[in-house]
């Protein structure tokens, strides 16, 4: 826990101009910076930024969303390096590549920096780059999950539309699935890429090529609105099972028609909100939780979609 002078001194800072400020809450407290791995153009991460601003509100500290507009790693790890060296109270960061993102995190906390891992990244990892906790899913044990549940639904073979392949923390939800399923992944995993259009023709190809495929398995918004478009397309929407990972507008709209038949909510506002309060606390009194926090899995359904449907993309 950081001195009581050094917590002074820092609030006499924060006027300073921040870094690719997405989401800022005004304090005169702490300050912690939240750097993601998320390109400007996937909008699952508007949940991200409501959460640490709540959280920043509520708590009364500055609170920062910074980000690589790509989603280029390389340019993630200048972030980081960048972030530490404003000097903040606290960092809280996805850890999508270790090889990458381990070297500016680890020194980071050599820097004297509290530093909390969200949404990407393994307990193991965390505790190698020296970070105090993890808040996120633990990806396999979510595709596990859901593959037990495909299983039991009669599934016996599925793509999984990966639009993030360089995160190799989120291909463990494709394995997950597969072993889940009892079945080897093997090439049913595919590379979409990030543009919607792109997306949509290669699932629109490998369904082609693979007719007998039983579900399609999405890893979030970014790849399963396109995905939808290409059910749609084919005629297939509502006749081939279709899960995904993570909610967002379209997502409950799929559920909804019966297109999708579940959402698994890893519920990215409290992987943001926890993270901030988890950090103030350990500032301002030097409390810890003694153990990692799981956001999620949980299985979003046609039967449960009020609450998630009122704030779905702004909290859920």
């Amino acid at each position: 826990m950081k001195s009581v002078i050094k917590t002074i001194a820092l609030a006499t800072t924060v006027a300073a101009t921040p870094l690719m400020v997405a989401t800022t809450a005004s304090a005169a407290g702490e300050k912690y910076i939240l750097v993601s791995h998320a390109p400007d153009s996937d909008s699952w991460w508007n949940t991200i930024k409501n959460g640490i601003a709540l959280a920043g509100e509520q708590l009364d500290v500055e609170v920062e969303y910074r980000n690589p507009p790509t989603g280029d790693l390389a340019d993630m790890a200048r972030i980081i390096e960048q972030a530490a060296a404003s000097g903040p109270d606290g960092i809280i960061t996805t850890l999508a590549d270790f090889d990458v993102l381990s070297g500016p995190i680890r020194a980071a906390v050599d820097q004297g920096i509290d530093v909390i891992i969200m949404n990407s990244g393994t307990p193991e990892q965390v505790r190698e780059v020296g970070a105090l906790m993890f808040v996120g899913q633990p990806e396999y044990d979510a595709g596990y999950a859901a593959g037990l549940r495909a299983k039991g639904d009669g599934i016996g073979s599925f793509v999984c539309v990966n639009h993030v392949i360089s995160n190799t923390v989120v291909a463990e939800r494709c394995r997950g699935f597969a072993d889940g399923l009892g079945i080897d992944l093997g090439s049913q995993m595919i590379d979409a890429g990030q543009d919607p259009a792109e997306i949509k023709n290669r699932v629109q190809a490998y369904l082609n090529a693979n007719p007998e495929t039983d579900a399609v398995l999405t890893l979030g918004p970014t790849s399963a609105d396109p995905t939808k478009l290409a059910l749609e397309e084919m005629g297939l929407a509502g006749d081939i099972y279709f899960g995904t990972f993570d909610l967002g507008d379209e997502i409950v709209k799929g559920i909804k028609d019966g297109i999708i038949q579940w959402g698994i909510d890893q519920q990215p506002f409290l992987q943001a909100y926890m993270p901030v309060v988890v950090l103030t606390n350990y500032d301002r009194y030097g409390v810890l939780p003694g153990n990692n926090i799981n956001s999620g899995p949980g299985f979003v359904t046609k039967d449960g979609l009020t609450k998630v449907e009122e704030f779905a993309g702004k909290y859920r």
